[in-house]
């Protein structure tokens, strides 16, 4: 037995019941009017053409199954086998390519690809609570990845896609987010928007954050530049963790995906986000990570041109 041998992984029917167990808690709830009377499932017959999954709601006369309404609506691909991809994704720490998936699952790799993404945008949390919020260290900091589109490479990072990140040490949460540059009056708004005023923010002696200390309970820094990564008198003071989340991102931006337009770059954020917000020091194995994404797939659409 492995971990993919569980029947949801095999059987559309079991795939179905799995993720209405997640999605309706055990009450389906018509998505057309909202009504939970008089709703009945409709027997699985391929001979007549009746999908598996299906449901009617007898007020509205309307047929739906627990797909619609979220990222998996109009899915043409058995849901078994996203049911796989979602766990795959969930539990490779630096990613899978749609290469992998496709020939895993044996779809195409176009399949393969919006399945990755539609996955990525479930991964999404939205959560825009302020870190900090018990005075608790949040450290601050950007990365340079990939090349944008039309700018000539040129020295240093301006011809490269721009990445910031936050992590709240004492909750062990992440968030990230493309950014246009690196200037303060680009990431002092955002910081400020994240972080509550009581928390410390750690940083590298960038000059974007100078005025930190303006705003916050206090601001500490430490010098990258010339060779200091921990305050010597206050240890607490470093960026090192922010640091260490940057590490994974990086391996598995550059040795799983290889290549990201700048148009998706911010579902790759939410997918490396996702894993690390639910990993295991949080005490989440890969079965919580996957349920996790597929409470996940509600109230969101992607079409394959987004």
């Amino acid at each position: 037995m492995s971990a993919l041998s569980r029947p949801e992984f095999h059987s559309e029917a079991a795939a179905f019941a799995h993720l209405e167990t997640i999605v309706w808690a055990g009450e389906p709830v018509c998505p057309h009017c909202g009504g939970m009377d008089r709703i009945t499932k409709v027997k699985a017959n391929p001979a007549k053409r009746i999908r598996e999954g299906l449901w009617r709601h007898g007020d509205c006369k309307k047929q739906f199954t627990v797909k619609v309404g979220t990222v998996f609506e109009h899915m043409r691909l058995p849901l078994h086998k996203a049911m796989q991809a979602v766990y795959l994704m969930t539990s490779s720490k630096k990613g899978v390519s749609a290469h992998q998936l496709h020939r895993m699952l044996e779809i195409t790799y176009k399949s393969a690809w919006f399945l990755a993404h539609r996955i990525r945008e479930a991964m999404a949390s939205g959560d825009l609570t302020p870190f900090g919020g018990n005075g608790g260290a949040v450290e601050v900091d950007e990365t340079f990845i990939g090349k944008l589109k039309g700018v000539p490479k040129r020295r240093a990072f301006h011809h490269k896609m721009k990445v910031l990140a936050l992590v709240d040490r004492d909750s062990g949460q992440a968030r990230t987010m493309v950014i246009d540059d690196v200037k303060a009056e680009t990431l002092m708004p955002i910081v400020k928007a994240n972080v509550a005023r009581e928390g410390r923010v750690m940083t590298d002696e960038h000059s974007g954050y100078r005025d930190m200390g303006k705003f916050f309970a206090a601001h500490g820094t430490t010098a990258h530049g010339r060779g200091i990564y921990v305050d010597p008198d206050d240890r607490s003071i470093h960026s090192n963790t922010v640091e260490g989340y940057f590490s994974i991102f990086k391996r598995g931006m550059k040795g799983v995906y290889q290549h990201c337009g700048e148009q998706h770059l911010h579902r790759y954020l939410a997918e490396f986000e996702f894993r690390y917000n639910n990993r295991a020091a949080l005490g989440r194995n890969d079965t919580d990570r996957s349920v996790a994404a597929l409470s996940g797939i509600v109230g969101k659409r992607l079409t394959y041109a987004s």
